[in-house]
């Protein structure tokens, strides 16, 4: 992904939504559902990824985090349109 962030939305399997960023996607998708990813999602695993944008870099990335975990849940998949 040349170096860009990624902000992405996760749906687990008790039907919370998980947010989070990364630099590869696959790959931390992959840490998640292994149990290796973020300490809520080794409790709640993820069933699919609901969706993602792309950011120029990492602080980006980490200001659109915050303002997704910020909106109530039937805004979050909003966010991404």
């Amino acid at each position: 992904m040349d170096g860009g962030w990624v902000l992405y939305l996760l749906e687990c399997k008790n039907g919370a939504y998980y947010a989070g960023i990364t630099n590869d996607l696959d790959a931390r998708y992959a840490a998640h559902l292994a149990g290796k990813g973020a300490k809520y999602t080794r409790a709640n695993p993820p069933v699919r990824i609901l969706a993602s944008l792309a950011y120029q870099d990492r602080s980006a990335a980490s200001v659109a985090e915050a303002q997704l975990k910020k909106l109530p849940r039937d805004k979050k998949v909003a966010y991404f349109a």
